[in-house]
């Protein structure tokens, strides 16, 4: 039926309507209320889109979303699944990931190249990520489509690893990275708010 699926070594994994269903709980209008409402605030603050994102296998997916009322807008819509590596999001990921487990996702294929500034190279990337996870901030500097810049932070759990991540994006034209840079303390208080809200252990309820 699509729910479950078996691999090639016989274990079982989620499947594609799994995926989906799971997909539809987590922006259902009761279960996200609160956090619809953090990520309206964030983007009535920054004045720009805010999204969450969610990790789903070797991709970035997008479960909430804010669109700010500006004439240029940049579609990506709620069910989005974006590369891992030419994403604010998906660099995150990455970069708190186990090294083992990283390096065997991105050399599983080669990686794409969405744009002139996407980073194909496995030594650069690794560069990149090194600096993301001392940082704490994922970013997109026009690596996923050209003329478009993103910034990220995680939404953390009580045991330090990501639930999820929380980031705003813009075109070019409007805002350069660096303007992005200067809402890193408004995403990370959208993201503690996120947390509080979503991310407490099972253990400590």
């Amino acid at each position: 039926e699509g729910y479950l699926q078996r691999g090639p070594d016989k274990r079982f994994a989620i499947g594609h309507k799994l995926k989906q269903f799971s997909l539809s709980i987590l922006s259902n209008v009761a279960v996200g209320a609160p956090r619809h409402a953090i990520l309206e605030a964030l983007a009535e603050e920054i004045g720009e889109t805010c999204n969450c994102t969610m990790l789903d296998g070797n991709r970035t997916v997008y479960f909430d979303r804010v669109e700010y009322n500006w004439p240029i807008k940049i579609d990506l819509h709620l069910g989005s699944r974006l590369p891992l590596h030419a994403t604010a999001s998906g660099k995150l990921f990455l970069a708190y990931m186990k090294p083992s487990e990283r390096k065997r996702l991105l050399q599983a294929a080669p990686l794409s190249k969405n744009t002139e500034q996407t980073i194909t190279s496995l030594e650069a990337l690794e560069a990149q990520l090194k600096l993301i996870r001392k940082e704490a901030i994922g970013f997109d500097n026009e690596e996923l489509l050209a003329g478009m810049v993103a910034i990220s932070v995680p939404v953390f759990n009580k045991a330090k690893r990501i639930c999820f991540t929380v980031a705003v994006h813009a075109p070019t034209s409007r805002k350069s990275l660096d303007d992005l840079r200067e809402c890193v303390p408004a995403l990370r208080r959208a993201a503690a708010a996120l947390t509080a809200s979503y991310c407490e252990d099972e253990g400590s309820k």
